[in-house]
Order: C-alpha cells, then sequence, then structure tokens
C-alpha cells in the first residue's frame, strides 16, 4: 500500500483490532467493546464465525502472507488497540501511534518492542540451528493471563479514549 494510512469507518473514535486467528480473548474484548461502544475489527485469514453484534467487523483479508497483518497496520492510528501475539504487527501498529496487548495482557511498548524483535529472531534462529526441534513451546494460557489481560485492556481503554 502507499504511505498513506486509512483509517476506519468510525470518525477518529477509539477502534479493537483483533488479530483474531489464534486469539485465545475474543470474548473478553467483546465485553469491554461493549462496555465503552467500541468498533471492533476481527481480522483474519478465514474460518472465523462473523459476529452478530453491530460494533463488530468480521474481516477476512485477502489470500497472503500477512495480509491480515497489513490489513490491521494500514488502519490502526492514534487512540486505536490491536490485540495480538505478532511482535512485529505490534511495532507496526506503535509506529502509527496505535496501542498493542498481548493476549495475556502484557502491552508491547516503544520502550520494549525492540527488545522482543530481537529475542524473536534470536529465538528463530535458535529453532532453525536445532533440526530435531528439541525444545517446548511457551505455557498453557492461564485463567489468570485472561483476567491480566481483561484489566489491562480495561485500562488500555480509558487511556485511549483520552487520547
Amino acid at each position: 500500500m502507499s504511505g498513506a494510512r486509512l483509517r476506519g469507518t468510525d470518525g477518529g473514535m477509539t477502534s479493537i483490532y483483533i488479530d483474531a486467528d489464534a486469539c485465545p480473548v475474543k470474548d473478553e474484548i467483546l465485553r469491554v467493546a461493549s462496555r465503552h461502544g467500541l468498533q471492533v475489527y476481527m481480522v483474519s485469514n478465514g474460518g472465523i464465525r462473523p459476529s452478530p453484534d453491530p460494533l463488530v467487523q468480521t474481516v477476512i483479508a485477502p489470500e497472503g502472507p500477512d495480509a491480515a497483518d497489513m490489513w490491521i497496520a494500514d488502519r490502526i492510528g492514534p487512540g486505536d488497540i490491536c490485540v495480538t501475539g505478532d511482535i512485529p504487527l505490534a511495532a507496526r501498529c506503535l509506529e502509527h501511534g496505535g496501542a498493542a496487548i498481548r493476549h495475556n495482557g502484557d502491552p508491547f511498548t516503544p520502550d520494549n518492542i525492540g527488545h522482543q524483535l530481537a529475542m524473536r529472531d534470536l529465538m528463530a534462529d535458535m529453532r532453525a540451528a536445532n533440526p530435531l526441534g528439541a525444545g517446548g513451546g511457551g505455557r498453557p494460557f492461564s485463567k489468570a493471563d485472561r483476567s491480566n489481560f481483561l484489566n489491562r485492556l480495561e485500562t488500555m481503554v480509558q487511556a485511549a479514549k483520552r487520547v
């Protein structure tokens, strides 16, 4: 896309963008968005059921690598929030003035994104150097993660509405 960012149809109000393919906290996001009357864009490569909620727009991104991420990054702006576990997408959201938060409630910030990108690259190099694939994934998603996410998202929404 060109350098000009697109904006959602919400007239500049806070919107929440969900990188929805593997998002375990959709219900929590919808609860917070409903409480604040926020537009939600549930962006996926397909396979998610559209929400009947009028505040939720289901977006099926075109085929191709990172198409859903590009759709979000092209539209997010100041006062908007992206929920994602994708570190490069979070970095792009921050570059565009938006906020980003992981599913466990950990926020991506200008102060921590560089370190997270570097760690992501290091871990990818380590996995590539280990053809046997030894080493496990992350810890399981817990009730505490869900609760932490809900509290942090509420705080982020309140802060974003002041932008």
